[in-house]
């Protein structure tokens, strides 16, 4: 069959929940366009019955994350650098498309959130020794403080950036041993939902990462009052969307991350990871009952 004769294979879009694939439950769709105005791909317009379902996908995936090694989720967290690596062509014609970025600065967009990957994995086994330690104390016991992940954290991801700023508000949600549902950028989730396909072929348990396209003024406020998610990162939320979303937010008490100015090419610091850590403190008895006593 010649060229001139062969119909084109378009990309179908999906969500990312579960580790699945799933179509919207709604069914909804809307279009996703260049920055020329012209028609890329339907992405799924995700409602409130998907939301739900992510975050059941998150909190069943909470506990065997949560109790992994810091180790093997940093050799995780390298392998979707890896495979993003191995898929780079793909993802600079899709960042290009949806950002209206050159071939050369897409390039160094996907080259950075690599790049980004493997700068949260390396840290992986590491913050522990940066926000814990040993507390001084007056009396005959060992006092030890330890991070530990939130839970489930709802990220509303970036609008403008939205491959390298999606990679830096995931990573370190993920990297300290929390799970995430994420609300990809409303007007540009093609890379995002082409992440999905990454992690799922990375060793990444389904569930960790979640990511629903659409609108987060139609998501968000929903996440923002479930009772089982214990954090909400609002990076990509307008200002009154953002003050809705932490009103709701406040039902719970769940940890809120403002949104701020942010510069996604500059080298990130710990801010990110010890946003959604909670700190455990453990007091043990020293001397003859230090071998058989417990910790309080």
């Amino acid at each position: 069959m010649s060229d001139a004769t062969r119909l084109g294979v378009f990309k179908t879009y999906k969500l990312y929940v579960g580790g699945k694939f799933p179509r919207s439950e709604s069914g909804r769709v809307y279009e996703v366009t260049d920055s020329k105005g012209n028609w890329l791909a339907n992405a799924p317009l995700s409602s409130r019955k998907d939301a739900r379902d992510a975050v059941v996908a998150a909190r069943k995936a909470f506990g065997g994350w949560a109790g992994a090694t810091a180790y093997n989720r940093g050799q995780i967290l390298y392998r979707v650098a890896e495979m993003l690596e191995g898929r780079r062509d793909q993802f600079v014609r899709e960042v290009g498309e949806a950002e209206g970025l050159s071939k050369s600065k897409a390039a160094a967009v996907v080259d950075a959130a690599v790049d980004r990957w493997v700068w949260y994995a390396g840290w992986t086994d590491k913050i522990a020794q940066v926000v814990g330690g040993a507390n001084p104390v007056a009396g005959p016991y060992f006092n030890l403080s330890t991070p530990e992940p939130t839970g489930v954290v709802t990220v509303i991801a970036p609008q403008d950036s939205s491959f390298l700023g999606l990679v830096s508000v995931i990573a370190p949600v993920i990297a300290t041993g929390n799970t995430a549902v994420v609300v990809t950028s409303e007007k540009a989730p093609l890379p995002a939902l082409s992440l999905g396909e990454v992690l799922a072929t990375s060793d990444l348990p389904g569930g960790v990462v979640n990511l629903l396209s659409g609108k987060a003024s139609e998501m968000g406020p929903h996440l923002a009052a479930h009772q089982d998610v214990n954090a909400i990162d609002l990076t990509g939320a307008d200002a009154d969307l953002a003050r809705e979303l932490e009103i709701a937010a406040a039902d719970n008490l769940k940890r809120v991350l403002r949104p701020r100015a942010e510069d996604f090419t500059a080298s990130p610091g710990t801010d990110r990871m010890t946003a959604f850590l909670e700190t455990k403190t453990v007091w043990h008895p020293t001397g003859s009952l230090g071998a058989s006593g417990s910790a309080y």
